[in-house]
């Protein structure tokens, strides 16, 4: 790809932008970036403390559970991780996750019972759920690349609209009776476990390729550190951009086809809330706020622990209320972990 490729000769600015490129495979692994492995220890050893908490904890069928109830949250993780390395930021995706099959369940579901309109056959539901999420990311592309408005303020109006939207064809109800085609990936198995697992785990793999082996995911990192010498190197800064927030909200409304699917039902306060737990996984995982930082591994391993930690505190009976104040308190200990570090906080 010509178009992404850095030029032979980039400038100081475009090397300093490829040095913060991290890949975890290929190649070796710089000592400055091993933080990104940081993580793994505490996986380790929130499975040794779930274990002494509750022995269920370890156990095939709870392992799963964590998984599933995980991978919806975790394709929001990576869409957030590839928004922020280009130094942008996507506060919609929580509300596209709703929207997006509530869009469908709405079309889809029949009148009266179930609370929608039944104007399309029940096989269309997947193709109007992605198509809606591809919608909003062409529509926050525009605002932010081609007028070139603050990408936080866009989103955040946007999480606004979507969330409005949603409420009110729904009319505050629950979509109910949703058609096997959004029931399917939710709730369907490959090979003894469920699809949404391996649909997490496939995403997230390609993530890691594509970050650490080709053009395009150099061509983010150089983004993220500095736009202008990314430009001024070759790389079509433009398109990047507009593939990476428009990807975003794909897979935020893949997302919410997953949890639909698992609940069988489309509320109409859907992924309210998320965000929250999506910044915070990225920001433990290693994920710059600051652009041209972090892994997708990274990113994996901090939801993951997150949700651990979730299942470790249920299971010892801790109330489901506190759970959101760890989260920022987890927040506020990456940070300074990062100071302590990296020498500088991820503003």
């Amino acid at each position: 790809m010509p178009e992404t490729a850095l030029a032979d000769t980039p400038t100081p600015d475009a090397a300093t932008a490829g040095r913060k490129r991290t890949a975890l495979l290929g190649g070796r692994i710089p000592l400055a970036r091993l933080r990104d492995l940081a993580l793994v220890p505490a996986v380790v050893v929130i499975a040794i403390v779930g274990q002494i908490v509750n022995p269920v904890f370890l156990q095939t069928d709870n392992l799963i559970n964590v998984l599933q109830t995980m991978s919806e949250m975790a394709l929001l993780v990576l869409a957030q991780t590839m928004i922020l390395i280009v130094k942008k930021m996507d506060l919609s995706l929580e509300s596209t996750m709703g929207l997006a099959p509530g869009i469908a369940a709405w079309l889809v579901v029949p009148a009266g019972a179930g609370h929608g309109l039944g104007l399309l056959p029940g096989g269309w539901a997947v193709p109007v759920t992605l198509a809606v999420g591809v919608l909003v990311g062409v529509v926050n592309a525009l605002l932010i690349i081609r007028f070139g408005l603050n990408g936080f303020i866009v989103t955040l109006g946007m999480l606004i609209v979507l969330r409005g939207i949603l409420t009110g064809v729904s009319g505050g109800q629950t979509f109910f009776q949703l058609p096997p085609s959004m029931l399917y990936l939710g709730t369907a198995q490959w090979f003894g476990v469920p699809a949404s697992i391996w649909i997490c785990l496939i995403l997230f793999a390609i993530g890691i390729v594509v970050l650490g082996w080709t053009s395009f995911g150099r061509a983010l990192y150089a983004i993220g550190g500095n736009v202008d010498a990314a430009r001024a190197g070759g790389i079509r800064t433009d398109r990047v951009l507009w593939i990476v927030i428009v990807t975003g909200s794909l897979l935020a409304a893949l997302a919410g086809l997953l949890l639909s699917g698992r609940l069988a039902s489309v509320a109409s306060a859907q992924g309210n809330g998320y965000i929250f737990t999506v910044f915070a996984a990225a920001v433990i995982g290693g994920i710059s706020l600051n652009g041209g930082k972090g892994t997708m591994f990274g990113a994996f391993t901090g939801i993951l622990l997150l949700y651990m930690i979730q299942n470790v505190l249920t299971l010892g009976g801790v109330p489901a209320q506190w759970i959101g104040a760890l989260n920022g308190l987890i927040i506020l200990v990456a940070l300074i972990i990062s100071r302590i570090t990296g020498g500088k906080v991820q503003d």
